[in-house]
């Protein structure tokens, strides 16, 4: 959907919202020179803020796809279709010119971009001062978000917090330390977590609970595990609980329940089936429905690590007719196979549970760490466990991550953040069958810069080993 290029620094998708869900559909195409003077434009340009992330380069492929495919968890079953561009991530031979990285780096700036001239503009914009905070916190999150995935993804890369009308600003200036990027992230995440609101006016949006949830996340990749666990606890008095039936929790009929604390929308059958997501088509098996590409499919070894009486296996991969996984947590809502009407989830209460257990692990709390791992276990219907080592248990987390997170963009990321990328894949490797000539080294941690930025800008540079 809205797979419309345009330059980063000129041009912005506009869009309304419906009174009950965030609706990021386009209206038009303005020039930002001559907009945001009022409240109702000001309102469209903070969606056209949400709806970038329902670029491909963002949640409605890439971040998918680059969370799972380079892990143990995913992989793709026809490599040849779309140019290698999925197979080149299961296999470590990404290139600089594939063509989702690309999508990914373009995508997310024309995001932030949109956030810089939002929050440039809303100062002078007359409207309830409440609901001005709330737009700012909102943006401020997106744009961190944004941010998040852009340096684990790639690393250094450049910052950009203030509007550009001039493109020429932009080129020069290399790219930004990790450092710098991420006390960039901490600070907006901060900042917006004072400025939500607890309860979203609107499917869809941004609340308190996104902003403290990512918070502990990003501090928690940085390894400040005591830092991240206030952040994490104050989530759980905010009205969110575990749905008790796992099949419940990505069922279409049942969007942004009380699991969800964040997710991208997305909605089949509007504006000539552009607004769904071409998710369910690429990552589901080919033949399995029509014009499906088989990338990014559970493997079997993720099928098989569900232990009797686990409910989230069933719930959430299924098998083929030729015992192919496929991904039950997208759905088919369209007879457009490429208008998927599945939300991808961002975040939710499990993921909050699983990372203050991690925490109280790190703290030698292991009745604390217990407590809350076994909040998911018990919800998949498998016995508590009572774990007094700490690496035992840092291990048995892990575990549950991978199996509660399958397919939703998570696994690498977990792996790069814990130092186990190389030697679980390198192992992974070695023991499945067509994967004799894989091989994952350091420099692969982080992804390479597409070509095309330093076609266009030499002041940046090329990760090592790319």
């Amino acid at each position: 959907m809205k797979r419309i290029y345009i330059p980063f620094i000129a041009l912005f998708l506009l869009q309304s919202c419906s009174s009950d869900v965030l609706n990021t559909s386009p209206e038009s195409i303005k020039q930002t020179a001559v907009f945001y003077q009022d409240q109702a434009q000001l309102e469209q340009g903070v969606n056209a803020v949400y709806g970038s992330l329902q670029y491909v380069g963002q949640y409605q492929l890439a971040m998918l796809a680059i969370g799972e495919l380079p892990s143990d968890n995913t992989y793709d079953e026809v490599p040849a279709n779309d140019s290698f561009t999925y197979g080149e991530f299961d296999f470590f031979t990404i290139q600089p010119n594939n063509t989702l990285l690309s999508s990914t780096w373009k995508e997310n700036y024309i995001g932030i971009q949109q956030a810089n001239i939002v929050l440039n503009r809303i100062g002078a914009v007359a409207m309830d001062e409440s609901l001005k905070n709330a737009r700012m916190g909102e943006v401020k999150f997106l744009r961190a978000l944004m941010y998040f995935n852009l340096v684990r993804i790639f690393g250094d890369v450049p910052l950009a917090t203030k509007e550009t009308t001039d493109v020429n600003e932009y080129f020069g200036q290399g790219r930004t330390s990790v450092e710098t990027i991420y006390s960039f992230i901490e600070s907006e995440l901060k900042e917006s977590i004072n400025l939500l609101p607890i309860t979203a006016s609107q499917k869809g949006r941004v609340t308190r609970g996104a902003a403290l949830g990512i918070l502990g996340k990003v501090l928690i990749t940085r390894s400040k595990f005591s830092e991240a666990l206030p952040y994490l606890q104050q989530v759980q008095g905010l009205g969110y609980s575990l749905l008790p039936d796992v099949t419940k929790i990505f069922d279409v009929t049942n969007k942004n329940n009380a699991e969800i604390i964040f997710d991208v929308q997305f909605s089949s059958g509007l504006n000539g089936n552009t607004e769904g997501s071409q998710a369910y088509q690429m990552f589901s098996p080919s033949g399995f429905v029509p014009g499906a590409k088989g990338h990014n499919l559970p493997t079997k070894e993720i099928y098989n690590l569900f232990t009797a009486g686990d409910g989230r296996r069933d719930a959430y991969i299924g098998l083929t007719p030729n015992d192919i996984p496929y991904t039950k947590k997208l759905v088919k809502t369209s007879d457009a196979v490429a208008d998927g009407g599945s939300n991808v989830v961002v975040l939710r209460l499990a993921d909050v549970y699983l990372l203050m257990a991690e925490c109280y692990a790190k703290a030698n709390d292991f009745a604390n760490s217990n407590l809350y791992l076994n909040k998911v276990k018990n919800r998949a219907g498998l016995a508590s466990v009572d774990i007094t080592t700490q690496q035992q248990l840092l291990d048995e987390i892990e575990v549950e991550r991978r199996k509660e997170f399958v397919g939703e963009g998570h696994r690498w990321f977990d792996l790069v953040r814990t130092g186990k990328a190389v030697s679980v894949m390198t192992n992974y490797f070695q023991h499945t069958l067509g994967y004799n000539t894989a091989v994952i080294k350091n420099y692969n941690l982080i992804m390479p810069v597409p070509q095309d930025q330093i076609n266009t800008d030499p002041a940046i540079k090329q990760n090592p080993g790319y």
